[in-house]
Protein backbone atom coordinates (compact mmCIF):
# COMPACT_ATOMS: atom_id res chain seq x y z
CA UNK A 1 0.00 0.00 0.00
CA UNK A 2 1.18 3.51 -0.78
CA UNK A 3 0.11 6.23 1.62
CA UNK A 4 0.63 9.92 1.10
CA UNK A 5 -0.33 13.31 2.37
CA UNK A 6 -1.15 15.81 -0.29
CA UNK A 7 -3.84 18.16 -1.36
CA UNK A 8 -5.44 20.17 -4.08
CA UNK A 9 -8.61 21.85 -5.19
CA UNK A 10 -11.60 20.35 -7.00
CA UNK A 11 -14.83 22.14 -7.93
CA UNK A 12 -13.60 25.11 -5.95
CA UNK A 13 -13.15 23.07 -2.76
CA UNK A 14 -9.78 22.43 -1.13
CA UNK A 15 -9.06 18.87 -0.05
CA UNK A 16 -6.30 16.90 1.63
CA UNK A 17 -5.35 13.35 0.70
CA UNK A 18 -5.29 11.34 3.93
CA UNK A 19 -4.33 7.95 2.47
CA UNK A 20 -4.01 6.30 -0.91
CA UNK A 21 -3.63 2.69 -2.07
CA UNK A 22 -3.44 0.66 -5.26
CA UNK A 23 -5.13 -2.70 -5.60
CA UNK A 24 -5.82 -5.02 -8.52
CA UNK A 25 -9.03 -3.07 -9.03
CA UNK A 26 -7.29 0.29 -9.24
CA UNK A 27 -6.78 3.32 -7.01
CA UNK A 28 -8.49 3.82 -3.65
CA UNK A 29 -8.19 7.19 -1.93
CA UNK A 30 -9.36 8.58 1.40
CA UNK A 31 -9.35 12.36 1.47
CA UNK A 32 -10.92 15.12 3.51
CA UNK A 33 -12.11 18.70 3.15
CA UNK A 34 -13.48 21.29 5.56
CA UNK A 35 -17.16 20.65 6.36
CA UNK A 36 -19.57 22.91 4.51
CA UNK A 37 -22.45 24.77 6.19
CA UNK A 38 -25.43 22.42 6.38
CA UNK A 39 -23.35 19.26 6.53
CA UNK A 40 -24.93 16.64 8.81
CA UNK A 41 -21.54 15.17 9.67
CA UNK A 42 -20.29 15.46 13.22
CA UNK A 43 -16.72 16.56 12.59
CA UNK A 44 -14.99 19.64 11.28
CA UNK A 45 -13.96 17.70 8.17
CA UNK A 46 -15.85 15.74 5.54
CA UNK A 47 -14.08 12.46 4.74
CA UNK A 48 -14.49 11.10 1.25
CA UNK A 49 -13.79 7.63 -0.17
CA UNK A 50 -12.90 7.55 -3.87
CA UNK A 51 -12.34 4.57 -6.15
CA UNK A 52 -10.67 5.11 -9.52
CA UNK A 53 -11.48 8.80 -9.36
CA UNK A 54 -15.15 8.21 -8.46
CA UNK A 55 -16.51 9.43 -5.12
CA UNK A 56 -18.43 6.46 -3.73
CA UNK A 57 -19.13 7.71 -0.22
CA UNK A 58 -18.51 10.65 2.08
CA UNK A 59 -19.43 11.78 5.56
CA UNK A 60 -21.27 15.01 4.67
CA UNK A 61 -24.61 13.19 4.75
CA UNK A 62 -24.80 9.54 5.77
CA UNK A 63 -28.58 9.28 6.03
CA UNK A 64 -28.95 6.64 3.33
CA UNK A 65 -26.14 4.44 4.66
CA UNK A 66 -27.83 4.53 8.06
CA UNK A 67 -31.21 3.87 6.45
CA UNK A 68 -29.85 0.64 4.97
CA UNK A 69 -29.55 -0.60 8.56
CA UNK A 70 -32.66 0.96 10.10
CA UNK A 71 -34.99 -0.12 7.27
CA UNK A 72 -33.77 -3.69 7.69
CA UNK A 73 -33.87 -3.78 11.48
CA UNK A 74 -37.42 -2.41 11.51
CA UNK A 75 -38.61 -5.49 9.61
CA UNK A 76 -37.05 -8.09 11.91
CA UNK A 77 -38.06 -9.40 15.32
CA UNK A 78 -34.70 -10.92 16.24
CA UNK A 79 -31.78 -9.74 14.07
CA UNK A 80 -29.16 -11.66 16.06
CA UNK A 81 -26.62 -12.19 13.28
CA UNK A 82 -26.16 -9.81 10.35
CA UNK A 83 -23.89 -10.00 7.31
CA UNK A 84 -22.80 -6.69 5.74
CA UNK A 85 -21.27 -6.63 2.28
CA UNK A 86 -19.15 -3.48 2.09
CA UNK A 87 -17.56 -1.78 5.11
CA UNK A 88 -17.32 1.62 3.44
CA UNK A 89 -16.85 4.33 6.06
CA UNK A 90 -18.62 2.30 8.73
CA UNK A 91 -21.93 4.12 9.15
CA UNK A 92 -24.20 1.16 8.39
CA UNK A 93 -22.33 -0.99 10.91
CA UNK A 94 -22.42 1.86 13.42
CA UNK A 95 -26.23 1.84 13.35
CA UNK A 96 -26.38 -1.95 13.65
CA UNK A 97 -24.26 -1.73 16.80
CA UNK A 98 -26.80 0.63 18.35
CA UNK A 99 -29.39 -2.18 18.27
CA UNK A 100 -28.74 -4.46 21.21
CA UNK A 101 -30.72 -7.24 19.54
CA UNK A 102 -27.78 -7.69 17.17
CA UNK A 103 -25.28 -10.11 18.70
CA UNK A 104 -22.84 -10.45 15.81
CA UNK A 105 -22.05 -8.45 12.68
CA UNK A 106 -19.96 -10.10 9.96
CA UNK A 107 -18.52 -7.52 7.57
CA UNK A 108 -16.93 -8.38 4.22
CA UNK A 109 -14.83 -5.71 2.51
CA UNK A 110 -13.04 -6.23 -0.80
CA UNK A 111 -10.41 -3.51 -0.40
CA UNK A 112 -7.73 -4.25 2.25
CA UNK A 113 -6.78 -0.57 2.44
CA UNK A 114 -10.29 0.42 3.55
CA UNK A 115 -10.11 -2.07 6.44
CA UNK A 116 -6.66 -0.78 7.41
CA UNK A 117 -7.77 2.86 7.37
CA UNK A 118 -10.81 2.09 9.48
CA UNK A 119 -8.70 0.10 11.93
CA UNK A 120 -6.41 3.12 12.27
CA UNK A 121 -9.36 5.38 13.04
CA UNK A 122 -8.83 7.69 10.08
CA UNK A 123 -12.59 8.37 9.98
CA UNK A 124 -13.20 9.72 13.50
CA UNK A 125 -17.02 9.47 13.43
CA UNK A 126 -16.92 5.67 13.15
CA UNK A 127 -13.58 4.86 14.79
CA UNK A 128 -15.33 2.85 17.52
CA UNK A 129 -16.87 0.42 15.01
CA UNK A 130 -13.70 -1.60 14.55
CA UNK A 131 -13.14 -1.91 18.31
CA UNK A 132 -16.43 -3.64 19.00
CA UNK A 133 -16.23 -7.34 19.90
CA UNK A 134 -19.53 -7.82 18.05
CA UNK A 135 -17.95 -6.81 14.73
CA UNK A 136 -15.97 -9.37 12.73
CA UNK A 137 -14.35 -8.02 9.56
CA UNK A 138 -13.10 -10.18 6.73
CA UNK A 139 -11.24 -9.05 3.64
CA UNK A 140 -12.70 -10.78 0.61
CA UNK A 141 -15.59 -11.11 -1.80
CA UNK A 142 -19.04 -11.18 -0.22
CA UNK A 143 -20.20 -13.56 -2.96
CA UNK A 144 -17.77 -16.21 -1.74
CA UNK A 145 -18.75 -15.68 1.89
CA UNK A 146 -22.42 -16.13 1.02
CA UNK A 147 -21.65 -19.21 -1.09
CA UNK A 148 -19.77 -20.78 1.83
CA UNK A 149 -22.44 -19.99 4.43
CA UNK A 150 -24.61 -22.76 5.82
CA UNK A 151 -28.35 -22.49 5.16
CA UNK A 152 -30.05 -20.09 7.53
CA UNK A 153 -26.80 -18.60 8.83
CA UNK A 154 -27.98 -15.00 8.95
CA UNK A 155 -31.00 -13.05 10.08
CA UNK A 156 -30.16 -10.31 7.60
CA UNK A 157 -27.82 -9.64 4.69
CA UNK A 158 -27.10 -6.00 3.82
CA UNK A 159 -25.36 -5.16 0.54
CA UNK A 160 -23.67 -1.85 -0.20
CA UNK A 161 -20.81 -2.96 -2.41
CA UNK A 162 -21.40 -0.57 -5.32
CA UNK A 163 -23.70 2.23 -6.42
CA UNK A 164 -26.49 -0.10 -7.55
CA UNK A 165 -27.08 -2.14 -10.69
CA UNK A 166 -27.39 0.88 -12.99
CA UNK A 167 -24.41 2.88 -11.77
CA UNK A 168 -21.45 0.56 -11.23
CA UNK A 169 -17.98 1.64 -10.18
CA UNK A 170 -16.69 -1.91 -10.81
CA UNK A 171 -18.41 -3.52 -13.84
CA UNK A 172 -17.73 -6.99 -12.39
CA UNK A 173 -20.06 -6.13 -9.51
CA UNK A 174 -22.98 -6.74 -11.88
CA UNK A 175 -22.91 -10.29 -10.52
CA UNK A 176 -23.89 -9.02 -7.07
CA UNK A 177 -27.29 -8.07 -8.51
CA UNK A 178 -27.85 -11.31 -10.44
CA UNK A 179 -30.64 -13.77 -9.74
CA UNK A 180 -28.10 -16.44 -8.84
CA UNK A 181 -26.38 -14.40 -6.15
CA UNK A 182 -29.63 -13.08 -4.72
CA UNK A 183 -30.85 -16.66 -4.52
CA UNK A 184 -27.64 -17.62 -2.70
CA UNK A 185 -28.36 -14.84 -0.21
CA UNK A 186 -31.86 -16.22 0.31
CA UNK A 187 -30.32 -19.63 0.98
CA UNK A 188 -28.09 -18.07 3.66
CA UNK A 189 -31.05 -16.37 5.36
CA UNK A 190 -33.27 -17.89 8.00
CA UNK A 191 -37.01 -17.95 7.14
CA UNK A 192 -38.41 -14.41 7.45
CA UNK A 193 -34.87 -13.02 7.28
CA UNK A 194 -34.17 -9.86 5.30
CA UNK A 195 -31.99 -9.06 2.29
CA UNK A 196 -31.42 -5.32 1.78
CA UNK A 197 -29.60 -3.67 -1.13
CA UNK A 198 -28.51 -0.02 -1.44
CA UNK A 199 -28.87 1.72 -4.81
CA UNK A 200 -28.09 5.26 -5.94
CA UNK A 201 -30.85 5.17 -8.57
CA UNK A 202 -34.30 3.58 -8.85
CA UNK A 203 -33.85 -0.07 -9.82
CA UNK A 204 -37.21 -1.73 -10.55
CA UNK A 205 -35.47 -4.70 -12.17
CA UNK A 206 -33.56 -5.25 -8.93
CA UNK A 207 -36.81 -5.24 -6.98
CA UNK A 208 -38.24 -7.78 -9.45
CA UNK A 209 -35.15 -9.98 -9.00
CA UNK A 210 -35.48 -9.78 -5.22
CA UNK A 211 -39.14 -10.77 -5.47
CA UNK A 212 -38.19 -13.82 -7.53
CA UNK A 213 -35.26 -14.91 -5.40
CA UNK A 214 -36.26 -13.94 -1.87
CA UNK A 215 -39.81 -12.72 -1.33
CA UNK A 216 -41.85 -9.55 -0.99
CA UNK A 217 -39.71 -6.50 -1.77
CA UNK A 218 -40.18 -2.90 -0.68
CA UNK A 219 -38.32 0.23 -1.77
CA UNK A 220 -37.37 2.77 0.90
CA UNK A 221 -36.44 6.21 -0.43
CA UNK A 222 -34.10 8.62 1.34
CA UNK A 223 -33.98 12.25 0.24
CA UNK A 224 -30.70 13.96 1.09
CA UNK A 225 -29.10 17.34 0.54
CA UNK A 226 -25.50 17.20 -0.63
CA UNK A 227 -24.01 20.65 -0.64
CA UNK A 228 -26.03 22.64 -3.14
CA UNK A 229 -27.95 19.75 -4.66
CA UNK A 230 -30.61 17.28 -3.64
CA UNK A 231 -30.51 13.54 -4.24
CA UNK A 232 -32.72 10.55 -3.53
CA UNK A 233 -31.19 7.19 -2.73
CA UNK A 234 -32.92 3.84 -2.46
CA UNK A 235 -32.86 0.78 -0.23
CA UNK A 236 -34.58 -2.37 -1.47
CA UNK A 237 -35.59 -4.76 1.31
CA UNK A 238 -36.92 -8.26 0.66
CA UNK A 239 -38.18 -10.66 3.31
CA UNK A 240 -37.46 -14.33 2.73
CA UNK A 241 -40.61 -16.31 2.16
CA UNK A 242 -41.01 -20.00 2.92
CA UNK A 243 -40.97 -20.69 -0.82
CA UNK A 244 -37.90 -18.59 -1.64
CA UNK A 245 -36.09 -19.84 -4.74
CA UNK A 246 -32.67 -20.84 -3.43
CA UNK A 247 -31.60 -23.22 -6.17
CA UNK A 248 -28.71 -21.94 -8.30
CA UNK A 249 -29.54 -21.66 -11.95
CA UNK A 250 -28.49 -19.63 -14.95
CA UNK A 251 -27.22 -16.15 -14.07
CA UNK A 252 -29.55 -13.36 -15.11
CA UNK A 253 -27.88 -10.02 -14.40
CA UNK A 254 -30.28 -7.17 -13.74
CA UNK A 255 -27.85 -4.48 -14.83
CA UNK A 256 -29.30 -1.58 -16.78
CA UNK A 257 -25.90 -0.05 -17.52
CA UNK A 258 -22.40 -0.03 -16.09
CA UNK A 259 -19.03 1.57 -16.22
CA UNK A 260 -20.49 5.08 -16.23
CA UNK A 261 -18.24 7.68 -14.65
CA UNK A 262 -19.79 9.24 -11.60
CA UNK A 263 -20.63 8.16 -8.12
CA UNK A 264 -22.87 8.31 -5.13
CA UNK A 265 -21.55 11.69 -4.07
CA UNK A 266 -20.79 14.55 -6.43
Amino acid sequence: MTQQRGGGTESGRAYETVARAESERGEVVLRRRPAEPGSTGQGEFVHELRVNGVTVMDTSNTTSERRLATATLARLDRPARVLVGGLGLGFTVHVLLDDRRVDRIDVVELEPAVVEWMNRGLVPETADVMRSTRVHVRIGDVRQVVADAAPGSFDAVLLDVDNGPGFLVYPQNARVYSDDFLSSCAHALRPAGALAVWSSNPAPTLCDALERAVGTCQRVETATVLGSREATYHVYVAIRSASARTAIGRTRAVVSGHGRQGGRRQ
